[in-house]
């Protein structure tokens, strides 16, 4: 089975069939801004959809009770669910809650301790939301936004990756050099792994649960860590690149994501605007190309079928060519720059498959 092949087979809805439904297939892409910090010049406010197919050409701009204010406050993360019809996404006060057919904001609720970068089960019946940097993720029933529990790790809460299976939840702060991985029954931390040479940063896991790759504070690339022994296994840079001053974030490298196939691992490098890319397949991972951007990166992820990599600067990247094919442009014509987006897929109107803001490796 060639790469093209596994990519298509691994979709979590099949997306061939009669030529009546492909012809109703429509693959978005949601684009939620501010994306970057609250920067009003890389999108202005609110939900930007672009059509995969058709070039990433522009669709429309959808209106969130967060974009109407006349200063937005940043986003921090988004996830979608078919099975629900929901869009959610944070900001560092509030999670809220879009219907993805009607496109009305349900609700917005302030969350204990803030809000940052969240993550859903499959079902997407349940979310679990990160404090903004403080000691717990909250565990909240994403229909009507009631917080039922919460995970405390004290270590800075940040970014939150749940488990292909809805098994587990990894959960990463910016004050602690450790993955805590949580159970999502019980919610309670079960395993730790690391420690890694310094805070986590973002970070991903593949689909078997053996492997997390994270970005760290000061080190231009990535670690790699095994989640079955909690122990870290390698240390990997980027070779024959400076590190320099970054505008955002305060680390070299804040952006990573494994493609579907788990072919190649991406890592985002912000002083020097480029996006670099690893052999996978190989342990440690060995570095294969690079591809320069038109801003500094500060995020990375990939479409469901693999063809397409959005690093947060708005280009849309050939996985197989490393070429540039298109960049992401508003209904101005204005850049669009955002770390916070996911893919839909819709079907006579109704959601039927969603990607994830993290590049997670989809490969079992």
């Amino acid at each position: 089975m060639d790469r093209r092949t596994f990519l298509a087979a691994s979709l979590t809805v099949p997306l061939a069939g009669t030529a009546r439904a492909d012809a109703q297939l429509t693959r978005l892409l949601y684009v939620v801004c501010p994306g970057v910090r609250d920067y009003l010049e890389f999108g202005g406010a609110g939900i930007l959809v672009f059509d995969i197919a058709a070039g990433h050409k522009f669709v429309k701009r959808i209106s969130t009770d967060a974009s109407k204010p006349v200063k937005p406050r940043n986003v921090k993360g988004v996830v979608a669910s078919a099975a629900t019809k929901k869009l959610h996404f944070t900001t560092p006060e509030s999670l809220y809650c879009v219907d993805l057919v009607s496109e009305k904001t349900h609700w917005a609720k302030e969350l204990p301790q803030g809000c940052d970068r969240l993550s859903a089960t499959p079902d997407g019946k349940t979310l679990f939301v990160p404090s903004f940097e403080k000691d717990i993720w909250n565990v909240v029933d994403a229909a009507s936004g009631k917080v039922t529990a919460d995970i405390e790790t004290k270590s800075g809460a940040h970014n939150t990756v749940c488990s292909l299976d809805g098994a587990k939840v990894y959960l990463a702060g910016l004050k602690s050099p450790l993955l805590f991985v949580a159970d999502t029954k019980t919610n309670k931390v079960i395993d730790k792994v690391g420690a890694f040479a310094a805070s986590i940063r973002p970070f991903t896991v593949n689909g078997a649960q053996t492997l997390c790759f994270v970005n760290v504070n000061e080190l231009l690339g990535f670690e790699v860590g095994d989640l079955k022994t909690g122990k870290k296994l390698h240390r990997v840079e980027v070779p024959d690149a400076k590190k320099g001053a970054v505008k955002r974030h305060g680390c070299p490298s804040h952006g990573i994501g494994l493609t579907p196939d788990e072919k190649e691992v991406w890592v985002v490098d912000a002083f020097n605007e480029r996006v670099h890319v690893f052999d996978a397949t190989a342990m440690p991972p060995k570095y294969t190309a690079s591809v320069k951007l038109r801003e500094q990166p500060g995020w990375v992820t990939f479409s469901l079928d693999g063809k397409y990599a959005y690093p947060s600067t708005g280009e849309v990247i050939d996985t197989a060519t490393k070429k540039i094919v298109a960049t992401l442009s508003d209904e101005k014509g204005g850049q669009v720059h955002s770390e916070k987006m996911v893919e839909i897929h819709f079907r006579d109107g109704v959601p039927v498959a969603t990607g994830d803001q993290f590049g997670l490796g989809r490969k079992k």
